[in-house]
């Protein structure tokens, strides 16, 4: 678990043409998030029908989700669809992703 991912993975969202984050964007809109001010703390392959995700929103806001999709048909990702959107907002702080969390929150605040 580098932090760098956070980085990379962010930068993806807010500027990638690629179908998975072209539809990420529009996924994250609808839940009433600006991709622009979203970071990625993580997005993670579990199967060729799924990724689970977790992001921080412009206010500071932590949610997790699944994102579902079909991995291995072109243009799959264009059906994208979330599942399980949740808020940890405040329960973040425990489990594996949490150093990734705290530094992605570290790394908002300085690049805001």
């Amino acid at each position: 678990m580098t932090p760098s991912i956070v980085v990379q993975y962010t930068g993806l969202l807010r500027n990638s043409s690629h179908d998975l984050w072209v539809r990420l964007r529009e996924l994250l809109r609808e839940q009433g998030l600006d991709p622009e001010g979203t970071v990625v703390v993580d997005l993670l392959q579990e199967s060729l029908s799924h990724e689970e995700g977790r992001v921080i929103s412009a206010d500071g806001r932590v949610y997790e989700f699944s994102l579902y999709y079909d991995q291995e048909r072109a243009g799959g990702a264009l059906d994208a669809h979330l599942s399980g959107w949740m808020d940890i907002t405040d329960s973040w702080q425990g489990g594996a992703l949490a150093p990734r969390t705290e530094f992605a929150f570290a790394w908002k605040s300085r690049s805001a």
